[in-house]
Formats: structure tokens, sequence, C-alpha cells
């Protein structure tokens, strides 16, 4: 036979302990009713019989919850299974009187008086046809929801497990987007060098190409380290100040506490890619772009990068870069709408892009 659905071996001392319980209240009530109305029980004739009721409903569930489980009455035909549960309650009702009587003759005779099996039979059959088969039903209910219910959490363990794997599709999609967006954009850097320093354009591709092969190296991961992050991010600024020379300038202030927190990988260097085509590459003047990376005293990692460059236009922007909404849409989809992303005016000017999320 079968074993329900919900049903695990592990379960059985559980099992046999809310059996036993139950026993255990209805001896309870026997013995007060019958002191309440003066022909008191003792406490373990009450015990005794009812413990022995009740473990063999115990053991009669057992049949009864499979057969629930495979007849469910929901579905197609269901009058079909109504019909088989209605008899198969009253056999469970019969079996029980049957067991039943049997076990008041060999253990429980009843008040200490000898009768005839047939006339046991009778009195139990008369005492208990009925109640016993609404606990039968009591058993189907309780089979039928505790299906629904694991059902109920499977089908939420699939949908986040689909959640979880649209998140990373998602997440892959948008990392495959910005690795060709930033290629395209270190290419048109170099390209403005081949004509007037073929060297430093030489060493430009040198070093791309090792920044490239540390990046696809990187592209199954969604989050790094933030010293992960750093040290990439120092080979891409090492790349733009070849072609920058002195024009460019980075401050760090980097909490040592904060390096070993999981960012999203490639969060950093979209932004300052925008910090310096934007900001920088436009002014003729020096410019410093500077990191800043703390954990305030909500919790929260926060990631800041700065420009000295022109700055924001008055009003909201006419386009979103790829770089920056693509920043945002995998915040969104790690973080939701925990994670925080703002580009705002710099107190010295510039751009101040300011990122947030639990740390």
């Amino acid at each position: 036979m079968d074993r329900p659905a919900w049903f695990r071996w592990w379960q059985v001392p559980a099992y046999a302990l809310l059996w036993t319980l139950v026993g255990l209240a209805f001896a309870g009530q026997h013995y007060l009713t019958s002191a309440k109305v003066g022909v008191p029980v003792g406490w373990g004739v009450a015990v005794v019989g009812a413990l022995a009721d009740w473990y063999v409903f115990g053991v009669l569930a057992l049949p009864a919850a499979w057969l629930a489980s495979r007849f469910n009455l929901s579905g197609p035909h269901w009058k079909l299974r109504v019909a088989v549960n209605v008899v198969a309650g009253t056999v469970f009702s019969l079996l029980w009187i049957l067991v039943r009587s049997s076990l008041s003759q060999m253990f429980v005779p009843l008040r200490g008086a000898e009768k005839p099996f047939g006339e046991v039979l009778r009195y139990v059959l008369v005492a208990t046809f009925f109640f016993n088969i609404l606990v039968y039903w009591v058993v189907v209910t309780g089979t039928h929801a505790l299906a629904y219910y694991a059902h109920f959490r499977e089908r939420e363990r699939r949908v986040l497990e689909l959640e979880g794997r649209l998140t990373s599709a998602r997440l892959q999609a948008l990392q495959m987007q910005l690795n060709p967006h930033f290629l395209f954009n270190a290419l048109h850097g170099i390209s403005t060098l081949m004509y007037r320093d073929v060297d430093t354009a030489d060493s430009m591709l040198v070093k791309l190409a090792e920044l490239l092969r540390h990046a696809l190296d990187r592209s199954q991961q969604q989050t790094v380290t933030l010293r992960e992050e750093l040290a990439f991010l120092d080979r891409y600024l090492a790349l733009e100040q070849m072609r920058f020379s002195d024009r460019m300038s980075v401050a760090r202030e980097i909490d040592p506490a904060v390096l070993g927190a999981l960012v999203p990988n490639l969060i950093l260097q979209p932004l300052v890619e925008n910090a310096i085509k934007h900001g920088l590459e436009p002014e003729s003047r020096p410019g410093l772009i500077t990191l800043r990376a703390s954990r305030p005293a909500s919790g929260r990692l926060r990631l800041e990068i700065e420009d000295n460059g022109r700055g924001m236009p008055d009003g909201p922007p006419k386009r979103v870069g790829v770089g920056t909404e693509n920043c945002r849409a995998r915040l969104l989809q790690l973080y939701g709408n925990t994670a925080r992303f703002e580009l705002q005016k710099g107190p010295h000017g510039g751009v101040l892009a300011i990122v947030e999320f639990p740390a």
C-alpha cells in the first residue's frame, strides 16, 4: 500500500502522539461525565478504554487516508469518488466496531460482567456506527487539507524557482548588454588616439584585451566583493588615464570595513564611464573623479561616484544612457525596491551618482 503524499516515516511518533492526545482528551471527558452522573469510572479504566478507541481509529485512518488520496473528491467523476468514499466510510465504521468489540472482550470486559460477543457487538454497533463514519470523513477532510497544503507549498516553491531563474536570465541579459557597450566605448576611445599617438593606442589595446578577459572570467557572477569590483575598476581607470594623461585624476574614500561586502558585478564601471564621458571629456580643464564606499548607520552599503565636470543640465535629462539604465535595472532585479539609485548635482559642481542597497 502506498503512503499518502504527506506521510513520512519520521512522522510516526508525532502521529502516535496525536491519537494519544485525542484519546486522553476523551478519557478525561468520560471520567468527569461519569462522576457527574453518579456512575464513576476509574481513571485507569477511562484511559485504557479511550486509548483503545482512538488507537484503533489511528490504525484504520492510514488506509482511509490512502484511499482518500487516491479518490480525491475534486476533478472529474466526482460522483463516483464520493460513492467510493461513502462505501469506504461504512466499511471503516464496521471494521472499527469489529476490532473494538474484540478488544473489549479480550482486555476491557464491560463493567466487569462477561457478556457474549454478539451482545457486545450489537451494543458497539448501535452506540458508535454513525460516529465512526464522522471520524472517517474527518480523516478524509484532513487528508485533502494536507494534500492541498503540500500542493500549495510545491507550487509556491516552483513559482519562486521560476522567479529566480527569470531574475538570473534578466541579469545575464543585462550583463551581456553591458559588455558590448563597454567594448564599443573603449574602442571608440582608442580610435581617437590611432592617428595622434600610435604607441599609446597600441598599449591601450593590450590593456583592453586584459580587461575584457577579466570581465569574461566574471561574466557568470552576479555579485562580487567590493574589493574585486575596485580591482577591475582600477584596470579600466588605467586604460582611461592613458587616453587622458594628466587631465584626469582619481581620489578614493573607501571604508576598509566594507571591502568584503558583496556588490553587483560591474556596477561601478558604467557609472565611472558616464562621469568621464559626460563630465570630464567635454571639459579642457583637469578633472577629478572621487570614489566613496561606506556603510551608514542604517547598515546599508553606500557607493558614490562624483566628478567635477560640467554637471547636470537644468530639468530632467532628455535621454538616459545605456550604462545608467542598465545599473538601475540590475539593482531592481537584485534588490527590488530596497535599492536606491540617484543622479544629482554634486556639491562642487559636476554630478554625484549614489548607489545604496542592503549590505
